[in-house]
Order: C-alpha cells, then structure tokens, then sequence
C-alpha cells in the first residue's frame, strides 16, 4: 500500500469514530438509541443483532449472549456474531453516561434478559443497568457495554478513541480495558 493510501486508510478509521468530545452535550433526539422498539426487527427473540445488522438500533434480544475473541488488543469481549464491545472510561461506575448523539454513535449492548456469558466469558462479571429509557443495558465488571455504530462483524477499528469526553476502550475478559496506547 502507497503511502498516500495508507493516510487515507487511517484518516478514515480516525474520522468514522470521530464525534464531539462531551457524552452530555444536549441534542434534539434524547436517547434515539434506545427509541427502537424490540419488536421492530426480524429476528427473533433469542437471535444475537448487532448495530450492523440494524443500524443504529441497540441490541435488544433475550439474554444476550458475550463471548470473547482475538484482536490485535489480545482477548477481547464481542457479542455472538462477533461484533466488538467496548467500554466508555469516562463511566467509572456502573451508571451509564452516554445518551443521544453518543448513545446513536456508540448503542448500548441491551437485553430482554439475563446475559449470558458465552465462549471464554465469565458470568460472574455480567450484570446489567437500567437506562433512563427504562431498557437494560449488560455490564461486565461493572462496566456498562457498547458497540461502535459503523463497525461489521470482526472489525475492531475503534480502541483507544478520545470521543464524547472520554476514552472508548475494548474489554478483556478478566474485565479491565485493553491497554491505551496514549
């Protein structure tokens, strides 16, 4: 690859996760991600979506199922189909702190249930949190989860990116973020 493409390559992958850089700033659509109703997508009830799969519809699906996978982070948590999850440094409690246009950006991994810990997931990091819309959003290690918005399947193009006020940073499965590079 060109030196000129390999600018344009990471010009893009910075820009694709760029957006303001404070979670609380107030915007005219509240939660938008959270506004999708679980009967508005096909699949059923216990099938894993991502934000791929439905835009910028969060996952909401009967116990979610968090399993990890390698990266070149190391281990990482992704959800069953492989779609990566992260956590937002600036929440250093289990209280969620992205809404609106950081929550449309960046949907918080929700269940209908109990999630449930997959392949090299341990359970006794999961829990949830109940956001201010009234929907459950999963935790591990006390860490509310989420997915970048503009992410497929086994794409992990968004650690370690200053967005919304904080650091978005991949999960391990001891529960700690995966190392910054800053």
């Amino acid at each position: 690859m060109s030196r000129a493409a390999a600018v344009v390559v990471i010009a893009l992958v910075l820009s694709a996760c760029a957006g303001p850089d404070d979670p609380d700033e107030p915007s005219a659509g509240g939660d938008r991600a959270s506004q999708a109703s679980p009967s508005s997508t096909a699949e059923s009830p216990t099938e894993a979506a991502s934000p791929s799969d439905a835009g910028t519809r969060p996952h909401r699906r009967a116990g979610t199922v968090v399993v990890t996978g390698e990266s070149a982070y190391g281990p990482m948590l992704f959800d069953r189909t492989m779609q990566a999850i992260y956590l937002f440094d600036k929440e250093r409690t289990s209280t969620p702190r992205c809404y609106g246009d950081c929550a449309e950006a960046w949907p918080p991994v929700l269940t209908a249930g109990p999630p449930r810990a997959g392949q090299g997931a341990d359970a006794s990091l999961l829990g949830t949190v109940r956001r201010r819309d009234g929907s459950t959003q999963v935790t591990y290690d006390g860490h509310p989860l989420y997915f970048y918005a503009h992410e497929g399947k086994n794409q992990v193009l968004c650690h370690d990116i200053r967005e919304y006020g904080g650091l978005w940073l991949v999960v391990t499965p001891e529960g700690p973020p995966a190392p910054s590079e800053s």
